[in-house]
């Protein structure tokens, strides 16, 4: 919607979600559908970049890269009908990359155990994030502090 005009720009979005304005476009999730949207603010035209990804909730971008936040639709009246109901065989919660230039999933990160939702999703700048399968030699110097103990070391300790 454009407020100081007061005119609506799209209609027929199905639960639209994580706006961003990114490299002179305009970007949504259609969280109903499962897909990211491009938007056409001249036109109004709607194109679709990627499709049957799931619950979508939360975009950002890096380069060509969009990473897309997936969450468990919840079973509730609100999120009872809606197209992608119908459409998923299986509820998961994680993160896509999508190439936003040819559409193609690069990657998918799978949040298991209590991670059930995901509202916004962050790159971090300046940091080298990699993505590897659980064999990669990195990995066996690797190591991840307790949940138990993560207090003392935020708090200096």
């Amino acid at each position: 919607m454009n407020v100081p005009q007061n005119r609506i720009l799209f209609k027929g979005l199905s639960m639209p979600h994580s706006p961003r304005g990114y490299n002179h476009n305009l970007w949504m999730l259609e969280s109903g559908r499962g897909s990211m949207v491009r938007l056409d603010l001249k036109t109004g035209a709607k194109t679709e970049i990627a499709r049957k990804l799931g619950f979508t909730r939360g975009l950002d971008f890096a380069g060509p890269l969009a990473f897309i936040g997936l969450s468990q639709a919840r079973e509730t009246a609100t999120f009872s009908d809606f197209p992608l109901l119908e459409q998923l065989e299986k509820r998961i919660c994680g993160v896509y990359v999508v190439n936003i230039e040819t559409g193609k999933i690069n990657g998918f990160i799978r949040f298991e155990g209590h991670v059930e939702e995901i509202f916004t999703v962050q790159v971090l700048q300046h940091r080298f994030p990699e993505l590897m399968e659980t064999d990669h030699e990195l990995l066996q110097t690797a190591y991840m502090v307790p949940a138990d103990r993560v207090r003392e070391f935020d708090a200096g300790e």
